[in-house]
């Protein structure tokens, strides 16, 4: 379940992707995102609004990915 509160990091989703064998293009068709808002989160380069965030972290869980978090801060990934 998407914790409002918590953001998944870039390091997270580059891990989440690498899990799961998806491109950016991939991430970005599954998610409706599109590809450099991706990019430009995953290089730092940005901040997506909260709601693409959300996006993204669900289109994640959905495939079996669970984000871990100590308080707000992401820490790791675990998977199916």
């Amino acid at each position: 379940m998407v914790n409002a509160a918590a953001i998944v990091t870039p390091a997270q989703m580059r891990a989440a992707r690498a899990w799961l064998g998806w491109s950016q293009d991939e991430l970005s068709a599954r998610a409706g995102i599109s590809k450099r808002s991706i990019a430009r989160y995953e290089l730092g380069r940005s901040v997506p609004y909260t709601d693409t965030l959300v996006a993204l972290q669900r289109t994640f869980e959905s495939a079996g990915i669970r984000f871990e978090f100590v308080g707000m801060i992401g820490k790791g990934i675990s998977g199916p």
